[in-house]
This record gives structure tokens, sequence and C-alpha cells, in this order.
């Protein structure tokens, strides 16, 4: 199993420079990967940081851990830039990058304030579309798509993403949600939240089901506070991350960094 750290870039760790710090201390501590949270909006604080241009700065100043975002709303954002971004970040970082993707959430109104989509079945259907698109992109294909809600018409990657054929794809399950475990289990992870032993024990099945093995296919689940991991984790985890509330007491995360993971 392999431990990484899930963060938001706000609040103190909305500075770039302290999320760098923060990067290059864990890689010596023997962290596996950093995920930072997607968002533009939020009700605790106005400090948030851009995560793609953090996650460039941690590519260029680390050299094995993993980078991504968890989770990032298809919904709100275009395929085309989306795609430009991961590759890039790909290259950047020498192969290290996995995309989570998701509905996403409208704590502070970061949907409804900006006029993006609300309906979580027409976000499922975008996203849906959009993550098919996306990797016809970042394969470096040449995409001729006219879809509900995406058009590209002829266009193509001339530097698509290092991993072959390319970057994985987490996609984040909440709850008893049946749709976005079949989602999932057609790329190469899952982001389980807020679900009991019983509940992931299913989402095992299914995928199991669907894929026929779980081979190449990564299952994220989230620690206990102490770092510890659910017992259900041993059913089939992949990555244990160690993830904070969203204003992240700075002396916190450094001890629990410091600490490392508990292999």
């Amino acid at each position: 199993m392999k431990h990484g750290l899930q963060l938001a870039p706000f609040g103190h760790y909305s500075d770039p420079n302290r999320l760098v710090e923060l990067a290059r201390h864990a890689e010596e501590c023997g962290w596996d990967g950093i995920f930072l949270w997607d968002h533009v909006l939020r009700t605790e604080t106005r400090q948030i940081a851009d995560p793609w241009v953090s996650l460039a700065a941690l590519a260029t100043t680390t050299e094995r851990l993993r980078l991504g975002t968890l989770v990032t709303p298809l919904s709100r954002r275009r395929p085309i830039k989306l795609a430009l971004e991961v590759a890039t970040l790909d290259r950047l970082s020498n192969g290290r990058i996995t995309l989570g993707l998701g509905l996403g959430v409208d704590t502070g109104g970061e949907l409804t304030r900006f006029g993006e989509v609300v309906d979580p079945i027409q976000r499922g259907a975008m996203l849906d579309e959009g993550a098919a698109l996306l990797s016809e992109l970042l394969k470096g294909q040449t995409v001729d798509h006219r879809g509900t809600h995406f058009e590209a018409n002829g266009v193509g990657l001339d530097h698509p993403s290092v991993q072959d054929p390319r970057p994985p794809f987490w996609f984040a399950t909440r709850g008893k949600a049946g749709r976005p475990v079949r989602r999932a289990a057609h790329f190469e992870g899952i982001f389980p939240i807020e679900v009991d032993g019983e509940r992931f024990a299913e989402i095992i099945d299914e995928i199991f089901a669907i894929r026929g093995d779980l081979d190449g296919f990564d299952i994220a689940v989230q620690a206990h506070p102490d770092g510890s991991a659910p017992a259900f984790a041993q059913r089939g985890a992949t990555w244990l991350l160690q993830t904070w509330p969203a204003l992240a007491g700075p002396d916190d995360v450094s001890a629990r960094v410091e600490a490392g993971p508990q292999r």
C-alpha cells in the first residue's frame, strides 16, 4: 500500500511556497504522493490557491511523489484546457500525475454563484462524456466528437502525456452512490468517501464484476486522524491518504508529515 497526503490549498497552504516546502519534506519522510483539493470558492476562507499552478511548482521541486487533484469537477472545466494542463504537468513531472475526477460540490456556492450546472444527474452525464473525451485527447488521438455537452472537431495534442497510454483517472464516490462506482471501474481508480466496511466490500465486488480483476486498478481510502488505516482497507486498498479539514493547521500537518507513513 502507498501513502499519500490529501490537502486543501487554502489558508496557510494557499501560499504555494509553503506547499513546496511541505512536499519536499514529505518526500524526505517517505510519503508517496500529494493530492490537492480543486475548488474555486469556499465558505471557510477566501484564501484559495489554484491547484494546477501549485502542482506545477510541486512537479519541479520533487522527484518521486505522485501528484494530482482529488477531485476536479469536470462539469466546470473545458476538456481541452484540462487536457493541456494534465499533459503539460505529466511531462513536467516526468510521468507522475494522477487525475482525480468527480461531480464536485456547491460548497460556498462555487457552482451556483458562477452559473455552473448544479443538477447532479446532468453533471454526471457531463462527467461521463467529458472523461471519455479527455482520455482520447491525452492519448494523443485525433478526436472528432459532437456530444450532448462537449464538442471537439478534428483536434489532437502533438505532445500528449508521458504515461502510456495516459495518466490514470481516479473517480470519487460517496456513500451508497452506484453510478460513480460503475464509472470508475472503466478507468484506473476509485476514491470512496464516507463508506463503512460493508459498503466498501460492495464497491470492490462491483468493480471486480465489471473488470474481471483488480489488476492495475487503484483504490484510495482516507486514513483515520492518527494515520492508521480503517479495517476495511485490507480488502484491497492500494493507497492510504492522510487528509485534513479545509483549513488544516500547519502544526498538525507538519507533525503528521514528520512522523511519516504508518507502513
